[in-house]
């Protein structure tokens, strides 16, 4: 999670890729990886990427860029630009002008394609048209360009859900003193936390038009994807970067170690996925999208890959390729298993850790930490943990590692 858009496409772990944090060019860490979407270079492929740079971009600032790509990953790329970017002086922002890592909003005029996305998934639709009959392989990378953060869509999304038919979670006086102190940072570190009831609502409404906008968008490029036959043919996978905090532990925001930031949806369809229309609690990672993908293509994924494949689980939803998720935020890792989330902070967990009980406790709200009764399970999963941080630095197997400290906070687009 201090950046997960490298992670699947890079199938690496943080810690590999060095890249812990935004606004970095891959190659400048790792000069001679092959992303996943250069993995059938044997073959012929049409590799495109659409709006968002799947990698990372500003938003404002980037919209109509390649902001920080990685030019070697595609063939095509396009960048459209939409009424989004004019209107940008008509946002509210919690920080007044500020429209990168703070909340913002916008109930925008006009329609669905006068917006990036809308121009975007446009351009899909198009690029499906286009490789219709051809037998070229196609890699369609496809991201929204506007993040949950800064969230201006057309009015009509934001009329589906009232202000008053919305609920704010709460959260008890004193809470965030029960955490270790990263984790309490981490929840209070902005002025996304104990937001005014109306503007908690208000933020929650642009969260849900945001959402229902991109549903939409995608709808339409999945209903071209089936009208032109290439459903037959396509594997789709539909994730996000993160989740997000809409008020759970009084926070409005991604960037914790709580489930609410580290789960992200993942739905797959395409050949070779025979438990179609149904969910799993199989555990996964983001990592795993890359072996997934290889495995459902008939394509040799590379050897430096630290993802196992979920296409078990794909074929049998009952089939679990692992046991536990891992995560990383700052100085904090975290392992997901089917019932517990435990975390440390700082090596040795000298900063902290945390014990949340899904069974009994799915809002993660009691830390059980200094539970006696739950010490043998702590023991337990520290110990596995320490096995899945020290995987997670192992140098990746044929990858030239670039170490030095990147503190560039927006590069110029090359």
């Amino acid at each position: 999670m201090p950046d997960s858009r490298h992670p699947s496409l890079t199938g690496l772990y943080p810690d590999q890729t060095l890249i812990r944090r935004n606004a970095i060019y891959l190659r400048e860490h790792l000069p001679n990886v092959s992303t996943l979407a250069q993995m059938s270079a044997a073959i012929p492929v049409t590799a495109t990427r659409i709006s968002r740079a799947i990698f990372h971009y500003n938003v404002p600032k980037h919209i109509g860029t390649s902001g920080h790509d990685d030019p070697d990953s595609w063939n095509n790329t396009i960048n459209p630009e939409g009424r989004d970017v004019d209107d940008e002086d008509k946002i509210f922002s919690l920080i007044p002008g500020s429209f990168g890592g703070t909340l913002s909003w916008l109930a925008a005029d006009g329609t669905d394609e006068e917006q990036t996305d809308g121009i975007a998934a446009a351009a899909a639709v198009t690029t499906s048209a286009e490789v219709r009959g051809k037998k070229t392989p196609f890699f369609p990378g496809r991201w929204p360009a506007a993040h949950t953060l800064r969230t201006w869509r057309p009015k009509k999304y934001f009329d589906m859900y009232p202000t008053g038919q919305l609920q704010v979670p709460q959260v008890p006086e004193g809470y965030p003193e029960t955490l270790p102190d990263p984790a309490r940072k981490s929840i209070t570190r902005k002025i996304q936390n104990k937001l005014p009831d109306d503007v908690a609502r208000q933020a929650i409404q642009a969260y849900y038009a945001s959402i229902t906008f991109a549903d939409a968008q995608a709808g339409k490029i999945l209903n071209a994807l089936r009208d032109t036959g290439l459903a037959d043919n396509t594997i789709v996978l539909f994730t996000s970067d993160h989740g997000y905090h809409m008020g759970e532990h009084g926070h409005y925001q991604k960037t914790t170690l709580f489930e609410n930031a580290a789960h992200v949806p993942l739905i797959m369809a395409g050949p070779g996925i025979t438990a179609a229309g149904k969910s799993t609690r199989s555990l996964a990672e983001m990592v795993d999208f890359y072996p997934t993908l290889a495995e459902l293509s008939d394509l040799k994924a590379p050897d430096f890959l630290a993802g196992v494949s979920l296409v078990p689980t794909l074929k049998n939803p009952a089939e679990q390729p692992r046991s536990s998720a891992f995560t990383q935020y700052d100085v904090g890792y975290s392992l997901r298993t089917d019932r517990y989330r435990y975390t440390e902070w700082g090596p040795e967990a000298k900063q902290g850790r945390e014990l949340y009980d899904h069974e009994n406790d799915p809002q993660e709200m009691q830390n059980l930490a200094d539970d006696p009764g739950r010490q043998d399970v702590i023991r337990q999963l520290s110990n596995e943990l320490r096995e899945r941080i020290a995987a997670g630095q192992k140098p990746p197997a044929g990858l030239k590692q670039i170490t030095f400290e990147n503190n560039r906070k927006v590069p110029v687009t090359p």
